[in-house]
């Protein structure tokens, strides 16, 4: 696991950006996961400014709510279009979103998995982590080897999306999510926080104990996860001062 900690979200965004554009430099065809919600839109502005070609790149999203069209104000595939993907000289037919106005979930979930699985398995994706230590929508207690599926939200996730919903009676409770199992066999994972009320959170993610209780603490086994964090999302790490060494000195070791 690399923990780079930067001054602000701008530069959060800065340095997100810069892994991207490497990946995409390096193989045009990149297959990139996509996250929602606030954090990463620095990134996705960045992205959208850069010109760079995504004519050949393949996108897939974390998660969407379940019951939500693509056309609903509040769906993940709305905002993704909105803040990227509409920006972007992406191709239709390499954007594969998960649809929450499905008839069949469980099918959709399938055919999810299929896709990526077709495109030979996603190269970067894409994380935030919630208040309450999930990845996508794995909620506490959700497997950590678990698939693309149908996911309960808790009450706190769903208030957390209330701002998007004229009450937050409409949130929905039910999801569409990449599993933990799904996310880990990415080549990379990138998560990116910021901000006071993510400091908690990320402690217990990069430094406490693997469990289902917190599913980010699951990235601690994988072999490339870069986690990008503010300053005041990193203040409660133990080990702040030496995750700040190792990244100013990594070029030592050619890195």
């Amino acid at each position: 696991m690399e923990v780079i900690i930067k001054a602000n979200a701008e530069e959060v965004a800065a340095e997100a950006y810069e892994i991207v554009e490497a990946a995409l430099r390096a193989a045009p065809s990149l297959s990139l996961g996509l996250a929602t919600g606030r954090t990463p839109l620095g990134l996705y502005l960045l992205m959208r400014e850069s010109r760079l070609d995504f004519s050949a790149a393949r996108f897939f999203n974390l998660d969407e709510f379940v019951g939500l069209g693509p056309e609903h104000p509040a769906s993940f595939h709305r905002f993704l279009h909105e803040n990227l993907l509409g920006g972007l000289n992406a191709q239709r037919r390499n954007v594969r979103l998960l649809r929450g106005s499905a008839e069949d979930l469980p099918e959709e979930c399938r055919l999810h998995e299929e896709a990526i699985r077709a495109a030979g398995g996603i190269d970067v994706q894409v994380l935030g982590v919630g208040r309450n230590g999930h990845i996508a929508f794995n909620e506490p207690g959700s497997s950590l080897g678990s698939r693309t599926r149908v996911k309960t939200l808790e009450a706190q996730s769903a208030s957390d999306y209330a701002s998007m919903f004229a009450s937050p009676g409409e949130v929905p409770r039910f999801s569409l999510t990449m599993g933990v199992g799904t996310i880990m066999e990415a080549r990379r994972l990138l998560v990116l926080a910021t901000g006071p009320m993510k400091a908690d959170i990320v402690r217990r993610m990069i430094e406490g104990p693997v469990t289902a209780e917190v599913p980010g603490s699951a990235l601690q086994f994988h072999p490339r996860a870069t986690i990008v964090l503010d300053e005041e999302a990193s203040v409660q790490l133990a080990r702040r001062a030496y995750w700040k060494w190792v990244y100013q000195n990594k070029w030592r070791v050619g890195q």
